[in-house]
């Protein structure tokens, strides 16, 4: 089994259009799916998952579907800080991303969660919202500098491993996903997880994520454990 599985929700706004719904409609039963994805990688034991829900440039998209998709996963937080299955699983909840860009009330229930959380190592549920994987880097190039002027590291000391405890996913046991899915046909990784996907496999499914069901999830799962992994050896 893949000890840490990264997943792109995609097709929401599609799912939607096809019915001739509202996207906002998409979004909601996206929202349900990803409950339901929890519950089934805690049933699973699959130790780590990260989903990247909201890019820094979905900021872009029209204002009122920003609002909607932001208030939509800020719901979902607050159901997760008191949720029976995140404290009796000792699920760790962290948000990865340029958290900044976010609205206040969403910034004070991420970190409401993550405290109430912060001491759990059961499972590791990363929320990637206001994310993107060249940011990351950047971020992580920032604070590496910063520290060499203040005296703290020199630049003799930098290499992949300190680099690793830099970035957003330093409190992970395991950062580097064994298996990125992503839905709704599309077959790139949009900038997720740049620097920890070096040797993920992928898997890119034909389904658009509110339509995502465990029978996927299972078949996505399938297919990593029939492939020969290879670190460059």
């Amino acid at each position: 089994m893949p000890e840490h599985i990264a997943v792109i929700l995609d097709g929401n706004r599609r799912w939607a259009a096809g019915r001739a719904l509202p996207s906002v409609l998409g979004h909601e039963k996206g929202a349900k799916t990803g409950e339901e994805f929890l519950d089934w990688a805690i049933e699973l034991n699959i130790k780590t998952i990260t989903i990247y829900a909201f890019s820094t440039e979905n900021l872009h998209r029209r204002k009122e579907e920003v609002e909607d998709v932001l208030r939509l996963i800020e719901d979902q937080l607050k159901h997760l800080e008191t949720s029976p299955k995140i404290h009796d699983n000792r699920v760790r909840v962290k948000a990865l991303g340029r958290l900044d860009l976010l609205p206040s009330s969403m910034r004070e229930i991420f970190g409401r969660v993550e405290h109430a959380t912060s001491g759990y190592d059961g499972h590791y549920l990363n929320i990637a919202v206001a994310y993107g994987g060249r940011a990351e880097i950047i971020d992580a190039a920032k604070k590496i500098g910063k520290d060499i002027e203040e005296g703290k590291l020199g630049s003799a000391q930098i290499d992949e491993e300190l680099f690793r405890d830099y970035l957003y996913t330093a409190h992970l046991p395991n950062p580097y996903p064994d298996l990125i899915v992503r839905t709704s046909g599309e077959e790139r990784l949009s900038g997720f997880l740049l620097w920890q996907s070096a040797y993920s496999e992928l898997c890119f499914l034909d389904v658009y994520w509110p339509d995502f069901r465990k029978i996927d999830l299972l078949r996505a799962i399938r297919t990593y454990q029939q492939r020969m992994r290879r670190f460059g050896t």
